[in-house]
Parts: structure tokens; sequence; C-alpha cells
């Protein structure tokens, strides 16, 4: 099934975020190995050019590597991976926060909804 995309936002940066939520969250692992690109695209249902372009900008951003005649493998940089995924963390609730504050919540307001809606999670771990 084919992802879903914002015609708003160049799709290839749509993909880079994508795989990077897949690899900040474990569901691509530390060293595991990652489709080809003509399979990811074909997944996400975008030109494997597309796909190439999204998978050299994760290279570059140090989250993927390649290996001559193997592919290409996600980073086991543990460091590397748990600052990225505080910095999406902290994207979100910044967000969060922006739109809270736009509908006219004061900040003290703002934290106090986002404290009540966790509760609907419980305690957790």
């Amino acid at each position: 099934m084919a992802w879903v995309f914002d015609n708003s936002i160049p799709i290839y940066l749509q993909l880079v975020e994508r795989i990077k939520i897949l690899i900040v969250s474990g569901a691509l692992r530390p060293g595991e190995k990652i489709d080809s690109v003509r399979d990811l695209a074909q997944e996400a249902g975008v030109n494997p050019n597309t796909m190439q372009r999204a998978l050299g900008e994760l290279e570059r951003e140090g989250l993927i590597y390649p290996v001559r005649t193997s592919g290409r493998f996600v980073t086991e940089d543990e460091e590397h991976l748990k600052a990225l995924r505080e910095e999406i963390a902290t994207e979100k609730i910044d967000s969060l926060f922006e739109s809270l504050l736009s509908l006219g919540y004061s900040r003290k307001e703002a934290i106090k909804e986002v404290i009540k809606r966790t509760q609907y999670y419980g305690e957790g771990e």
C-alpha cells in the first residue's frame, strides 16, 4: 500500500522524515539492513529516484550507511539515535504548544490540558 503524502511538502523530505521515525522508534533497528531503493520506492508508491534522494539525505545525516555490494544499514550509533529521538520529540511538543497557544490557551492552561490528556494514557512505565 502506498504511503500518504502532503502535496505542500516535497515528497523526498516526507520520505526522510518517515524513515527517521521508523529508525528512532525501533521499527528499523540499529545495524538492520534496509530494503533496496526499488523495494522501498514500490512500497511508498514513489519514483525510485525520489527514494534514492531521500536515502542519500539519510546517509548525509549519518542515520544509514552503505556497505558495498551488501546494501544500506541503519546506524549503530546509539547516541546519535537518542539525540535524534529527543530532537523529534521536542519539535512535536513545540508544535503542540504553538497550536494550543494559537487557540487562545495560556501557557499554564496548555500545560494543564497536556497533563489532563496524559492521564488518559494512564501511569504506564
